[in-house]
């Protein structure tokens, strides 16, 4: 892999832009910066990239630490202090009232929301003259301000970039940077599910359309799954009639360019995965997670949110309790549940909803030796890899996931031949459906069955299964991600615009 990214950055220099980056930095106590490794999955994926090539990374100042750096650097590019990344960082800084506009008003609660087809639409979303107001004085103005700091970059270098572009915060920002580098290759990736065109028409019309001009102003706009690229691909063509959609080869015509439209499924990092399952703090969780299982287990990772589904995951257990009576003591399921963007009403309510459900089951089932559920709500991921180390059987029903990466780390640690129970609606489900138990994500009677068949199920198909997932899974790691789309990208650099 870092032989074909050498190989495609000795023609072109690379430039890549997300809205977190890969290094953040944190005021301490006495004033100084603390530099840690940025968070989140669009940085977790491209990790590898830090340590293998010399690039830059555009990224917007989150917080305090960053803002300064951004203000004493004045936008130049810094070196990241973190050890092993080689990646240069430059951090676009915006007025704390338009990022707030941006990222707490239109990208989560709206965008994200959409795209997971999380709307209750006879109530909301209501899109007010905020909404209105946010988009046009936060999401389009950032934006603007990540692509003028890429093209300034791009406009330093002798030859045109690649330009990587990540996720739903910057789709406004292929268009722009199109604009300012004509000549770049350009590749846009959205890692969240791309819903269907009528799904999108809850947005006003010169909103979504401006989205989907933005994006095929890419030369390569790539989704996590089939599903995603056909949705693309149509909504291009409802929104944009005067562009030619041609669906059998996933290319979009316009102004004499060619977008075309891909699917590449995100995967994990086998050998880091590893490292940490077999480091002595997880040995350590490890044993002290075995010691607090009684018979079979399921196992839960996951952050806490609608989206994820743990609800119906709870009273899938709750009515296994019920019809199978003989499991009393003999099952536990642990859940790993992550806080997630709890200063979003809708979020508190649910995590409100789960600890009550927890509650009911614990109360009605559970003896003074014996807690059918036991949460744990932290931010703790080594934790949970040992968790799933020692699983039966791991349940990921979520409603949608863009890929979902727990379903392709747990089968990687496990050292029980656990059986995976698989959502339909997680991009995971294409790769992994045939070692799984699938499930719809509404149906609870058939998440139960699903759980009950796993851990009843005999050691031979457990084992096959098992085998035949992680097997997948190191095929298909980060790296073949990674090089599936930077040789589309070296064909079109070879090839120029076209």
């Amino acid at each position: 892999m870092q032989e074909l990214c050498s190989s495609v950055l000795s023609q072109r220099p690379l430039i890549l832009a997300s809205n977190r980056g890969p290094v953040e930095h944190y005021v301490r106590y006495d004033g100084r910066l603390e530099a840690r490794r940025g968070s989140g999955g669009v940085v977790t994926a491209l990790s590898s990239l830090t340590r293998m090539l010399d690039f830059t990374w555009v990224a917007t100042a989150m917080g305090e630490g960053d803002r300064r750096v951004a203000e004493e650097s004045r936008g130049a590019k810094i070196r990241s202090k973190l050890p092993g990344q080689r990646a240069q960082v430059r951090y676009v800084s915006t007025a704390r009232r338009i990022y707030h506009k941006y990222y707490n008003v239109f990208c989560n609660p709206l965008l994200w929301f959409l795209q997971h087809y999380m709307w209750n639409s006879p109530y909301s979303p209501n899109v007010d003259s905020n909404v209105h107001d946010a988009w046009n004085n936060g999401y389009v103005t950032v934006n603007e301000n990540v692509a003028g700091m890429v093209i300034d970059e791009g406009l330093e270098s002798e030859k045109p970039p690649i330009v990587m572009t990540h996720d739903y915060h910057l789709y406004l920002a292929p268009g722009f940077i199109r604009e300012g580098l004509p000549n770049a290759a350009i590749q846009h990736f959205t890692h969240i599910p791309w819903p269907a065109a009528r799904y999108w028409k809850l947005l006003p019309s010169y909103i979504r359309n401006q989205i989907c001009r933005s994006l095929i102003a890419a030369d390569v706009v790539g989704f996590q799954s089939v599903d995603d690229v056909r949705n693309f691909l149509d909504c291009c063509e409802e929104f944009l009639p005067e562009y030619e959609v041609d669906h059998n080869n996933r290319v979009i015509y316009h102004d004499g360019r060619a977008c075309h439209v891909r699917a590449y499924p995100i995967s994990v990092n086998v050998d880091e995965i590893i490292r940490i399952a077999n480091s002595p703090r997880a040995l350590d969780y490890e044993r002290r997670l075995r010691s607090e299982m009684q018979g079979k287990s399921i196992i839960r990772v996951d952050r806490a949110e609608p989206s994820k589904n743990v609800i119906r995951g709870f009273r899938a257990f709750q009515l296994l309790l019920s019809r199978y009576p003989e499991l009393h003591g003999e099952i536990s399921f642990m859940a790993f549940l992550v806080p997630s963007r709890t200063h979003i009403r809708q979020y508190q309510r649910y995590m409100d909803d789960i600890r009550r459900i927890i509650g009911d089951i614990n109360s009605m089932y559970g003896t003074p030796d014996w807690q059918p559920v036991r949460p744990y709500f932290e931010n703790n991921y080594t934790q949970a890899i040992a968790g799933m180390k020692v699983y039966d059987a791991l349940l990921i029903n979520a409603v949608i996931d863009g890929m979902n990466l727990v379903a392709k780390e747990g089968p990687l640690v496990n050292s029980r031949d656990g059986v995976l129970i698989l959502s339909e609606t997680t991009g995971a489900h294409q790769q992994l459906k045939s070692g799984a138990l699938t499930v719809s994500p509404a149906d609870i009677e058939g998440t139960m069955q699903a759980m009950y068949q796993a851990i009843t199920m005999g050691e031979g198909e457990r084992k096959r299964r098992a085998t035949d997932m992680a097997d997948s899974i190191r095929r298909e790691d980060i790296s073949h991600w990674l090089v599936s789309q930077i040789e589309e990208l070296a064909q079109l650099t070879d090839s120029g615009p076209t």
